[in-house]
């Protein structure tokens, strides 16, 4: 693998079709720049502001009562985030900060009820994001019950394959890059036990690491 594909390209994407869709209609929204380490928004606020990420990387948190932080993803280009709160009015339940310097197109959902109206397919692909969104949270929530850690880190390593993986002589390799706190902060574990299980699993033979990035063994695309 070469160097320049280890750039983050975080935990989600969505299809070309969708992506064409929205910068499309990127004459309704306005460019926004955010600086590393700078919040586009914050868990409680309401507003009717969501972002299409053109450059750059941000990580969506939700801090519990205890203040503990929960990863629920790293949306890197091409992606959007902070859609469904924007139009029900309510608070937000997560956080949005940029991980590193960070282009994106924000749109006011109070200002595009003429682009609706107009281009009613700008309407229907918003829906299909956060209904596709909807569902992978409920898998998430639903293996983050689990008491096995293996579980729930084999249930991240699954979904980012589906996303990001790509052929490799012994199976499938995750081009896509995360530190083991990020795993752990997104599993709901410990950095320490991330290390304990991802090594677990190569002693097991299914996963090796390959210049930083995780080989799923034994795994190959459907013909």
């Amino acid at each position: 693998m070469s160097r320049t594909s280890k750039r983050k390209l975080g935990t989600w994407r969505i299809d070309r079709e969708l992506v064409e869709m929205l910068t499309g209609h990127a004459a309704y929204g306005r460019r926004r720049k955010f600086r590393k380490n700078a919040v586009l928004y914050e868990q409680g606020e309401i507003s009717s502001c969501f972002y299409f990420v053109l450059k750059g990387l941000v990580q969506i948190s939700i801090f519990r009562v205890d203040g503990a932080e929960v990863v629920l993803e790293l949306m890197g280009p091409n992606t959007i985030c902070g859609e469904g709160a924007a139009f029900d009015g309510l608070p937000r339940f997560s956080s949005a900060v940029a991980v590193e310097d960070t282009e994106t197109i924000e749109f006011d959902s109070t200002r595009l009820g003429a682009a609706f109206r107009d281009h009613p397919e700008f309407a229907s692909s918003l829906l299909r994001i956060t209904s596709l969104k909807q569902r992978v949270l409920a898998i998430r929530l639903k293996h983050l019950t689990s008491r096995e850690p293996q579980e729930r880190i084999m249930e991240l390593l699954t979904r980012l394959e589906e996303m990001f993986a790509i052929e490799h002589p012994k199976g499938r390799l995750l081009v896509t890059q995360l530190t083991h706190e990020q795993i752990a902060a997104m599993t709901g574990t410990s950095r320490v036990t991330v290390t304990r299980t991802l090594q677990r699993l190569r002693e097991q033979g299914r996963i090796a690491i390959l210049e930083g990035h995780i080989l799923l063994l034994g795994k190959r695309p459907a013909r």
